[in-house]
């Protein structure tokens, strides 16, 4: 096959990757097509090799400047004409560009959709014939996509006034391709661009190898503190809602003596453009960026990505997690989840502009932001949570490889007693009852609630519990499949089959996700009174600590203060806490380091001499 031979020819390749074929021939067939592939997945071989083999030039619509130069700078090393017209190139480089254009010497030229604006960019293209017309990052023309850019909207018009290369009547075929498109957002890029009859391919959304993980944070200073840990001396990305966060987040880990790098609109472009090239080139292992960076970023070595914030929607987290692991190797996915975190996301939504169709996007912002939320506070699969949400059928319950799934335990006696309850009180309530509701009923808060729940067997069953805890108790039901609730504004709760089984007893044993609670902020004043009661430290013990230390930071190949700061060894020593409870009320001891360091430092405390 021609293309084949071309893929190897030009890309060094000696086989196209799963779904890559059956594009390329759509293609080349000369049908419009729309291909949702996950990022990594390469599809950019989609347009870029049928551009080789047809006459005249494929045009690529991009939406990033950094995203046109990485492509074409990666194709022009492989000996393929190629060029960008954007509002960073020189004068020299838009004449060549343009001349080249003309002249019928371009495989492929990249623009962004604003170009279509110039009358000048308009003649070009009436005096040169196109191959295709491929629209890159095409979930941006749908405003249920995370990257809504209003110019997408123009595209269907500009690609009926385009000439075909071929000299058959009508525009040039349509190539669209994204890496994240719900169902509702595959239908708007089918009708908003206007194709024709087109395939669509949409490739298995799931990344096996990413590990996926939420960890709830009690703010800033344990992100801070936590931030080294994830990222360790592994190449990664820390993604930031802000400019002023991505920065914060840069300083912790330099902090840490780690080699991170800030990037943001604020940057001067020089300076955003070398912080990209050291990233890409190696000599920077970790950015610390605002979501525009990582379109177009080629390195398949990535190890981690963090987000400090919350995203605005799951297709942003889903396109910017994909960046991790694209080498096929483990790659850790982390989000830091305070939902404190949400008001900045809710002030930017405030931020559009005031009109009747800036209220509707505001609307449509918030929905989006409340199904991230959703995952964030879902005790179920993280894997299986986001591949539903894409439309996919059939998916396991439990993926093994995630954070949920890691931390899933089977019940004791008392919480199986405890978990029945609440299903009961779904069961007693008649399935008619939000969370809210139903939490106030059990725990017998009767004020303002419906007679018909205050008069139940089950009113004031878990009257000791706090209402945070069973509402998180029904959160883990949720996310096991016990309960179901229903996708309005109501969220009434029911109860499946499985949850049915549990409630009877027939199902004996049962392992769910708990969902973790936020560390408490530490007691200052409890621990400074323990500390000043426990008298000065004793140097032996700080120095088995330093030396445990001393190991620890050796294994895990970090210095050793990303291990425990001098002043937290002090404090354990002065304070010999006994149980990990005070354990975790000794300053620089977060949850992770708990987790981690927990029982060896207990027993180092135990051992006579320390």
């Amino acid at each position: 096959m021609e293309a084949r031979a071309a893929l190897r020819r030009h890309f060094g390749h000696d086989s196209f990757r799963a779904g890559q074929e059956e594009i390329v021939r759509a293609a080349l067939a000369g049908r419009d097509l729309l291909a949702v592939m996950p990022t990594g997945s390469g599809k950019s071989i989609g347009y870029q090799l049928p551009a080789l083999l047809l006459p005249g030039t494929t045009l690529v619509v991009s939406p990033l400047i950094a995203l046109m130069k990485d492509q074409v700078d990666e194709l022009v090393r492989k000996g393929i004409p190629a060029a960008a017209l954007h509002s960073l190139a020189t004068p020299a480089e838009r004449r060549a560009a343009e001349a080249a254009m003309r002249e019928g010497r371009l495989r492929l030229l990249y623009v962004a959709p604003e170009r279509f604006a110039s009358d000048a960019f308009r003649r070009l293209l009436a005096d040169s014939p196109l191959a295709r017309f491929a629209v890159d990052e095409a979930h941006c023309v749908s405003e249920w996509g995370h990257d809504f850019r209003p110019d997408y909207r123009s595209l269907a018009a500009a690609a009926r006034s385009c000439r075909r290369a071929d000299g058959n009547a009508g525009r040039p075929p349509i190539l669209a391709f994204t890496a994240t498109a719900t169902p509702e957002v595959r239908q708007d890029i089918v009708g908003l661009l206007g194709l024709e009859d087109p395939e669509v391919f949409v490739a298995g959304f799931d990344r096996p190898n990413l590990f996926l993980d939420v960890r709830r944070v009690s703010g800033e200073i344990e992100k801070r503190a936590l931030l080294p840990e994830l990222v360790g001396r592994r190449r990664a990305l820390v993604y930031a809602s802000t400019r002023k966060s991505a920065a914060r987040a840069a300083e912790a880990l330099q902090s840490a003596g780690l080699a991170a790098g800030a990037y943001h609109a604020g940057m001067e472009e020089t300076e955003r453009t070398r912080v990209q090239d050291r990233f890409a080139d190696g000599t920077l292992s970790v950015v610390c960026a605002t979501n525009a960076f990582g379109m177009g970023i080629d390195r398949p070595d990535i190890e981690a990505v963090v987000h400090f914030e919350i995203p605005g929607s799951l297709e942003a987290y889903y396109q910017e997690i994909g960046r991790g692991g694209r080498d096929g190797r483990r790659a850790d996915a982390t989000l830091l989840w305070n939902y404190v975190d949400v008001r900045t996301r809710e002030f930017l939504i405030e931020q559009l502009e005031e009109s009747v169709q800036g209220n509707d996007r505001r609307e449509l912002e918030s929905k989006k932001l409340a199904r991230m939320i959703a995952y964030a506070d879902s005790s179920g699969c993280h894997r299986a949570t986001l591949l539903r949400y894409f439309g996919e059928r059939d998916v396991a319950a439990d993926c093994g490889f995630c954070g949920n799934c890691a931390r899933r335990r089977e019940l004791s006696a008392e919480d199986l007693l405890r978990l029945r309850k609440i299903l009961s009180g779904v069961a007693r309530g008649g399935e008619r009852w939000g969370k809210r509701k139903v939490v106030a009923m059990l725990t017998g808060e009767l004020d303002g609630l419906p007679d018909s729940l205050t008069r139940l067997s089950t009113t004031g069953i878990l009257a000791g519990e706090s209402a945070r805890t069973v509402g998180d108790w029904i959160d883990a039901a949720q996310g096991g499949g016990l309960l179901s609730a229903t996708d309005d504004a109501y969220r009434t709760l029911s109860l499946t089959a499985a949850g049915r089984d549990v409630m009877a007893g027939r199902t004996p044993l049962v392992a769910l996700t708990l969902p973790e609670p936020p560390r408490p902020k530490t007691k200052r004043r409890r621990l400074s009174k323990a500390l000043a009661a426990s008298g000065p430290a004793d140097p032996s013990r700080i120095e088995a600590l330093r030396e445990w230390r001393r190991l620890e930071a050796a294994r895990r190949a970090v210095p050793a203060y990303v291990v425990l700061h001098d002043k937290t060894l002090a404090a354990l020593a002065a304070a010999r806490p006994s149980t990990l409870d005070a354990l975790s009320e000794i300053p620089g001891i977060g949850p992770a380091k708990l987790e981690a360091y927990g029982q060896d430092l207990l027993a180092l405390m135990l051992t006579e001499g320390a």
